[in-house]
C-alpha cells in the first residue's frame, strides 16, 4: 500500500482545525484517520489533535496480527469510544475546553478488506476505474433531510444549514459510531477526507482527479488546490491510500 496526507487551512480560516495521521502496524495493515475539530480558535484543534492521539494509541495497543474484519471493528468501536471519552472529559475540565467536540473518520486496511468508522461528517470513499463510491454516510441535518425527501442530493450542497452535525467525538458522554467492511483490491484507493474538501468538489470531479491524475503522489495536493482555486472557506483535509 501507498498513502499520501495532506491539510490546509482554507481560505478563510485563521487556525487549521483538522488533524489526520497515517499509521502502518504491521507490513499489510494500516490506519487511516482524519478529524475536523470544532468549539472556537483554541479548542477545535484541541478536540480534533487529541481525538487522534488517542484513537490511534488505543489502536496500536490493541492490534493483535491476524485479526478478521469482525475483531477490527470490536477494536476500532472501542478506540472511537475512548477518544470520545478522553475529550469530553477535557471538556469538562477546562472552561475554554467547553464545547469543543470533533468529527471522526478511520480506516483500519489489511489485504482483500478494510474496516471504516465514522462520527459526524468527515467521510471515506472508495474509488477505483470502475467509479467513485462514499462509504460513510454523514450525521448532519442536511442528510437526514436528504434521507426524508425534503432535500434532492444537489440542493444538500449548498443548503444553509449544511454544517450543522448531529454527532460529534467529546460533545456528549457517549456517542455511537457507523462502522462500515468492504472488500478492497489492488488497484483500489481509498479517500478519506474533511468536509472542507467535499464541499468544494463533487464526486465526480474527485473521482477524475484520482484516477486520471498522472502522478499519485501529487494527488492530495492537487485536491486542495482546486479547494482553494474555489474560496475554500473552511479547513481542508485528505488522505489517500493506494491498495
Amino acid at each position: 500500500m501507498q498513502s499520501w496526507g495532506m491539510t490546509d487551512p482554507g481560505c478563510v480560516r485563521p487556525q487549521n482545525q483538522d488533524a489526520f495521521q497515517i499509521e502502518q502496524l504491521d507490513k499489510n495493515t494500516a490506519l487511516y484517520i482524519v478529524c475536523d475539530g470544532m468549539g472556537g480558535a483554541k479548542s477545535g484543534n484541541v478536540a480534533s489533535t487529541l481525538a487522534v492521539d488517542v484513537f490511534v494509541e488505543e489502536v496500536r495497543r490493541t492490534w493483535v496480527n491476524g485479526m478478521d474484519p469482525e475483531e477490527a471493528e470490536q477494536m476500532l468501536r472501542g478506540a472511537v469510544k475512548l477518544a470520545n471519552f478522553t475529550v469530553y472529559d477535557q471538556a469538562q475540565q477546562l472552561e475554554e475546553f467547553s464545547g469543543m467536540g470533533t468529527t471522526l473518520v478511520a480506516a483500519l486496511v489489511q489485504g482483500k478488506w478494510a474496516v471504516f468508522v465514522n462520527v459526524g461528517d468527515s467521510r471515506a470513499y472508495l474509488v477505483n476505474q470502475n467509479g467513485i463510491r462514499r462509504v460513510t454516510r454523514d450525521h448532519s441535518l442536511v442528510q437526514m433531510m436528504v434521507d426524508r425527501g425534503d432535500l434532492t442530493p444537489e440542493q444538500a450542497r449548498t443548503y444553509p444549514g449544511k454544517n450543522y452535525i448531529t454527532r460529534a467525538i467529546g460533545t456528549e458522554p457517549v456517542v455511537e459510531c457507523d462502522v462500515f467492511h468492504l472488500d478492497v483490491q489492488r488497484g483500489d484507493f481509498i479517500l478519506l477526507c474533511s468536509d472542507g474538501l467535499s464541499n468544494t468538489m463533487d464526486d465526480q470531479e474527485i473521482l477524475f482527479e484520482i484516477v486520471h491524475g498522472v502522478n499519485k503522489e501529487l494527488c492530495c495536493q492537487r485536491l486542495l488546490e482546486i479547494g482553494r482555486g474555489r474560496g475554500a472557506p473552511d479547513n481542508m483535509t485528505c488522505v489517500l491510500t493506494l491498495v
